[in-house]
């Protein structure tokens, strides 16, 4: 293995990635960063809503074959997303900020695409 997406994957998790910053657009969120990318880590989309940081996990499944996909955030994951969220809260000096995990499912099976979102989806794990 080389460590490189299979073909499609980038561009489904693209796609699903823009649909969430659509969704949280239309609920008043303001996107600050997207694909922010530090040593520990990766965070899809963070973002502000009213006085609350909020960094979200977007994933995106064309089938339902292996279940919903907010549930492929396993502990792993939420420990790298925490790491990178603590990196991203010190480098630009937000410690004290109030902030929050969410998770958002895109399913494209058929039809319009599905958007299950999860406020404070998990704790600060690290």
């Amino acid at each position: 293995m080389t460590g490189q997406e299979p073909p499609g994957r980038k561009t489904l998790g693209a796609r699903g990635e823009k649909i969430a910053r659509d969704y949280l657009k239309k609920l008043n969120y303001t996107i600050i960063a997207v694909n922010y990318r530090c040593r520990c880590g990766e965070i899809d989309i963070i973002a502000r809503e009213s006085s609350t940081l909020v960094f979200v996990e977007v994933k995106t499944r064309r089938t339902a074959t292996y279940g919903p996909p907010q549930l492929s955030v396993t502990q792993f994951k939420q420990r790298q997303i925490s790491k990178a969220a603590l990196t991203y809260l010190a480098k630009n000096r937000l410690e004290t900020a109030n902030a929050r995990f969410d998770v958002i499912g895109i399913s494209l099976a058929e039809g319009p695409p599905l958007v299950d979102h999860i406020r404070n989806a998990f704790d600060l794990a690290y």
